[in-house]
């Protein structure tokens, strides 16, 4: 007999419904769901990689510990008796910095994870933090802290309502948004245009976003906060700044006009590769559109300017009119987790800074992590502080990180590594301990970060449908017995009643004298799902635990399937706020002193060649590069080159290049396409699964080049720490 049971995709940001067939245990049918309030029947490719992940003989199910140099199947008792043996020692001998933590992207997805990272950090109590956000985001987080108040307060576009939208460095078409939660943007945007709205993309590739816009520019990499500088100068220039609604609420415009007077769009042109009265045609266009947005993403953040370009896309949101007002960008209010929805409204302390650097670099510490390029220097470096031990959690950054081979020697020197994770990869294979969550299948499902993303507030939660094998401990749970371990409570402890005990001790550290009579509301609720039902019904649209009858509680979005639809995005301003001034802070010093470094580099040379990374839809982490369905059809890691550079390097289509950066090279097969600008090559992140000790079998078959491998650790946004992934310069030749 078939059941029916629903789920949310757990493979990207676009969080879409999925409505599964089962029988005897085993997916038969996947689809869209199409009563769900957030996708709407929406599905894409990975969503019917589900059943392969779940099945996928390649995945772990048991804990593994490396005797000998081979990793051997254990029992949980025997693989935490292990833990308790060698960290333990570390901690004693070497202090708690000697224990670094690194999170990688899928934590997102996992609510056990996401909810209880925090946790271990704290009770290890440890300064190296490391995760995935210096290599894609920490720049918008940056930028929304200090103009808002909060590291997650990001404005997205109202796409069901602009008339305009400008996307800059960014494929929706195949991400369905990062850092923008919208699911089939492809029938949104189509939408838009069929109402009479345009779609212009900024890009140094015709991507399948540009294929869709109404009109293309090419842009060099790396110069986006340049042609921004350009519109925000030609704005102010020719009178066309209209703060609307906001004016009261918005602080340091003159300071900002002062920072561009002189970057007009002829001086930032040949940097950017826009002419100057293309940049000033978009900038009038923006500001006289009534309805319109712009909005940036991955290669807005991987690059020297990282920063500065994010910050000056909202920037020019603001000053035309479109920040936080229908159908520019707006603020989501998510039903729980959001830290811009509780405390009082309007002014906070806004997000620290400066609170410490790397000890070997001096690299800022930015939302209480280090950047990701510091991590190996960090584990090799001697001396006080320096990492013994780390702890990786649903990561691979030896080939997501710039210069993964230096990180993969610098991981085999640990003293100890414990890796979370479902598959031995390319960085578990140096893992002394491998403990392995459940399927998404096997367990509840719920999206902490991605609503106060959204395109739409809506809330939703998914039970697990498949139950686990028989002893299989949840993740959250797996966590809090290392938590056990590193606080000195041993591996036997009962981590129910530690948890329970560190929940009680949050409720009444957060609430007060309240905290009894809330616990005692949440029944035998426990882990997750119980901070999850504490955190709705404090929320926005919470019940207020009795005091606003109706509002939600984790049992109301529980009993329906499809979510609830909190209703379209409305303005936030100045409730959302939580800056010392109490209002949108346009001008942070930080960000204006940046735009000096950007003037000084105006006169520097272009590169002949320069190479960026490159999303798909099939293959957006690595971990997917091991799913047969989404690894079938064509290979996917190739270097696209434009026809001009193919003739003039001898390359050919279909044929193998060298490329090189510096001493660090790795060898492609070339795709010849008018696609991509001329000096300009772009290949996939992600792929080398050509690593000894990997098991990963589909993955292995075509292993394709490590774009990471070619790149500087120590190339970072100075502001943010994020990793320079893209505009890198290089040289190609022919094999």
């Amino acid at each position: 007999m078939v059941t029916t049971a629903h789920r949310i995709c757990p493979f990207c940001e676009a969080c879409c419904g999925l409505e599964l067939g089962i029988e005897a245990g085993r997916i038969t049918t996947i689809r869209g769901h199409a009563e769900d309030v957030h996708s709407a029947g929406f599905i894409c490719p990975k969503g019917t990689a589900i059943r392969d992940l779940h099945e996928d003989p390649d995945r772990l199910r048991a804990p593994l510990v490396k005797r000998d140099g081979v990793h051997v199947e254990v029992t949980w008792d025997e693989a935490f008796a292990e833990l308790e043996r060698r960290l333990p020692p570390i901690l004693e001998r070497h202090g708690r910095d000697a224990v670094g933590v690194m999170f990688g992207n899928p934590s997102a997805h996992k609510i056990g994870l996401l909810l209880y990272n925090a946790r271990l950090v704290r009770s290890i109590g440890t300064k190296n933090v490391f995760s995935a956000s210096t290599l894609d985001q920490m720049p918008k987080q940056l930028a929304s802290g200090l103009m808002y108040g909060h590291w997650l307060s990001i404005a997205v576009p109202d796409i069901e309502r602009t008339e305009l939208l400008v996307v800059i460095g960014a494929n929706p078409m195949v991400s369905n948004g990062s850092l923008w939660t919208v699911p089939d943007f492809r029938g949104k945007a189509k939408a838009m245009q069929a109402r009479g709205g345009a779609l212009v993309v900024i890009d140094p590739r015709r991507t399948e976003t540009a294929e869709l816009a109404d009109q293309h520019l090419f842009i060099r990499p790396g110069s986006d906060a340049f042609l921004l500088l350009g519109i925000v100068n030609t704005l102010f220039a020719e009178q066309r700044v209209r703060l609307g609604r906001l004016a009261p609420h918005i602080e340091g415009l003159a300071a900002l006009e002062a920072a561009v007077a002189e970057l007009t769009p002829e001086r930032v042109a040949e940097r950017c590769g826009i002419s100057a009265p293309a940049i000033r045609e978009l900038a009038i266009r923006l500001a006289t559109t009534e309805r319109a947005a712009v909005y940036g993403r991955i290669g807005t953040c991987t690059q020297e300017y990282g920063t500065l370009s994010s910050w000056l896309i909202d920037v020019v949101n603001a000053l035309t009119g479109h920040l936080d007002e229908p159908g520019g960008v707006m603020f989501p209010k998510a039903a729980a987790f959001a830290a811009n929805t509780f405390g009082a409204p309007g002014r906070g302390k806004g997000v620290p800074l400066g609170r410490r650097t790397s000890r070997v670099s001096g690299a800022p510490e930015v939302f209480g992590e280090l950047p990701m390029g510091c991590l190996a220097e960090e584990i090799t470096t001697p001396g006080e502080g320096q990492i013994k031990a780390l702890i990786t959690i649903a990561g691979n950054p030896v080939l997501s990180a710039p210069n993964g081979p230096q990180l993969a020697a610098a991981l085999a020197g640990l003293d100890l590594m414990i890796s979370f994770d479902i598959y031995l990869n390319e960085t578990t294979r140096h893992a002394d301990v491998i403990l392995p969550g459940l399927s998404p299948l096997e367990d509840v499902h719920y999206d902490v970060a991605f609503p106060q993303l959204a395109w739409r507030n809506t809330v939703r939660f998914s039970p697990a449908v498949i139950p686990p094998e028989a002893g299989r401990p949840a993740e959250w749970e797996l966590l809090m017995r290392l938590i056990a371990i590193a606080t000195g409570k041993g591996a036997a402890a009962d981590v129910r009643k530690l948890d329970d005990e560190m929940t009680a001790d949050d409720v009444r550290r957060t609430i007060g004298p309240a905290a009894d009579a809330v616990l005692g509301m949440l029944g035998s609720a426990a882990g997750p799902e119980r901070m999850l039902d504490l955190a709705l019904r404090g929320g926005p649209y919470g019940d207020r635990f009795g005091m606003s009858p109706g509002g939600l509680t984790l049992a109301k979005v529980k009993a329906a399937p499809a979510g609830i639809d909190l209703g379209a995005l409305a303005p936030r301003i100045p409730e959302l706020l939580r800056t010392p001034s109490g209002k949108v802070e346009l001008a942070p010093p930080l960000f204006v002193d940046d735009i000096g470094r950007a003037r000084a580099d105006l006169a520097r040379a272009v590169p002949d060649l320069v190479i960026v990374g490159r999303r798909q839809l099939r293959s957006n982490n690595s971990w997917m590069h091991n799913l047969p369905v989404l690894a079938k059809g064509p290979f996917r890691c190739t270097a696209m080159v434009s026809s001009i550079d193919a003739a003039r390097l001898g390359l050919r289509d279909g044929g193998r290049a060298r490329i090189a950066n510096g001493a660090r090279s790795i060898d492609v097969e070339i795709e010849v396409t008018d696609d991509m600008m001329p000096g300009v090559v772009s290949l996939p992140h992600g792929w080398g699964h050509d690593l000894p000790g990997s098991r990963l079998g589909v993955a292995g078959k075509r292993p394709g080049a490590n774009l990471n491998a070619l790149l500087d650790e120590t190339l970072r946004d100075p502001l943010s720490g994020n990793a320079v992934l893209g505009g890198v310069p290089i040289t190609m030749q022919p094999l």
